[in-house]
């Protein structure tokens, strides 16, 4: 896990994904790291920092476990 700085320019958490770990559709990843439920960042209004999570394996969809379930 490592800390990021984020600002609205960053756009939404898809962006921070794809940078940070590799695949937009890990989103979801860093927003339950961080109590966010919104990928938006248009909200931010100087910056925010993140928490990022480890990398998973590439044999992993980056998808929650109950999607498609």
């Amino acid at each position: 896990m490592k800390d990021i700085i984020v600002t609205s320019a960053d756009i939404s958490l898809f962006h921070v994904a794809a940078r940070e770990l590799g695949g937009a559709c890990q989103w979801w990843r860093i927003a339950d790291f961080n109590g966010l439920s919104d990928p938006d960042l248009g909200w931010v209004e100087t910056v925010l920092t993140l928490k990022i999570p480890g990398i998973v394996s590439e044999s992993s969809s980056g998808l929650p476990d109950d999607v498609g379930q």
